[in-house]
């Protein structure tokens, strides 16, 4: 089968499109024929150079396709059925798996970071990864939702207790955890305040439900945000920017504020003044995916229509050095596709 597979860490030339050998599954996994699959900020870390990372390594991490192959105990799923895949690997044996906290599992992977991932046509993985594909979704829309989705849904429902009325400050509507962060945080009835750094990215916060819209470039955040609140603040901000959003971060959040951070795209130095923390008794989460059951209710949001999936474009598997710089870009708005063929 071909595959999109690297040798070493560094730029986009590392990115190879190869023949490798076609996976057979174990008796608990299913082989998958990807029909779509998605790209996340991680296939960019992965290639550049994660710490860890065995090589060689498939990259990606979410997919949607068909079963074309089941293992002897596979119990739940047969032939030709449509599925799509859950990307979190786990253990499925110790204290936090057993407890539903598969997030804290000390053998903690991600497809397409600690093994190999859906950026190939046939992918290998444990029954328990995969899902239905919701009817109504295509199967590039199937796959632009799960790490994004999860990761959004884990960062304001598990870790920032989301309550109706709130108001979340989400920077990058344009991201996938950005598109998943104002979906699901109007779902919980939420107010929401966002960033875009065009007119079309500010256009498409509005559109999927932001009731206030930013320019992070040519605005002053924290003075606007200020005046949108009355000077109170926000109660949650959804971080995944880093050194260069940070410092605005911490002015705008509010009394008893929760900020969540996933990610650090602009770097992962920040500094903080703890007077400010402690008076206004802050919190500073971090937040890595989510569990088996945030999934769950995920997919029952995608099922119920109160989120769906944003598609910005799709990319061949052989222009994968084209959708990577594209993604570095941060050209899209919504989730780019790779397909197979």
């Amino acid at each position: 089968m071909e595959a999109i597979r690297i040798h070493k860490h560094g730029g986009t030339e590392v990115l190879n499109y190869e023949s490798v050998p076609t996976p057979k599954p174990k008796k608990n996994e299913v082989i998958i024929e990807i029909r779509a699959a998605a790209m996340n900020h991680l296939d960019i870390w992965v290639r550049r150079g994660v710490p860890g990372v065995p090589l060689p390594m498939i990259l990606g991490s979410d997919g949607a396709g068909v079963i074309t192959e089941v293992g002897d105990a596979v119990t739940k799923f047969k032939v030709n059925d449509e599925v799509c895949i859950q990307p979190l690997t786990y253990c499925n044996k110790c204290y936090y798996c057993k407890n539903g906290k598969q997030n804290y599992c000390h053998q903690i992977g991600i497809l397409g970071e600690t093994q190999d991932g859906t950026f190939c046509e046939y992918v290998v993985i444990s029954e328990s990864n995969v899902y239905p594909k919701p009817s109504h979704l295509s199967f590039q829309e199937t796959a632009a939702f799960p790490l994004t989705a999860q990761t959004a849904y884990s960062m304001l429902v598990r870790r920032a207790k989301i309550e109706f009325g709130e108001t979340v400050f989400v920077w990058g509507a344009g991201s996938g955890v950005g598109t998943m962060a104002i979906q699901i945080a109007k779902a919980k009835g939420c107010n929401v305040i966002a960033t875009g750094g065009s007119e079309e990215k500010r256009n498409h916060a509005k559109n999927i439900g932001a009731d206030f819209v930013l320019d992070h470039y040519n605005e002053n955040i924290v003075s606007r945000v200020n005046e949108y609140t009355d000077g109170f603040g926000v109660d949650v901000i959804i971080e995944h920017v880093g050194e260069a959003t940070w410092e605005k971060s911490m002015k705008i959040l509010g009394k008893g504020g929760r900020l969540v951070t996933c990610g650090a795209t602009t770097g992962p130095k920040v500094n903080i003044d703890i007077r400010h923390l402690f008076s206004k008794q802050q919190s500073i989460m971090g937040s890595t995916m989510g569990d088996s059951a945030a999934f769950d209710e995920c997919l029952g949001l995608v099922l119920d229509r109160k989120i769906k999936p944003i598609i910005d474009r799709s990319f061949s598997f052989e222009k994968i050095r084209d959708a990577h710089d594209y993604l570095e870009n941060s050209s899209q708005i919504g989730k780019v596709i790779l397909l197979p063929k």
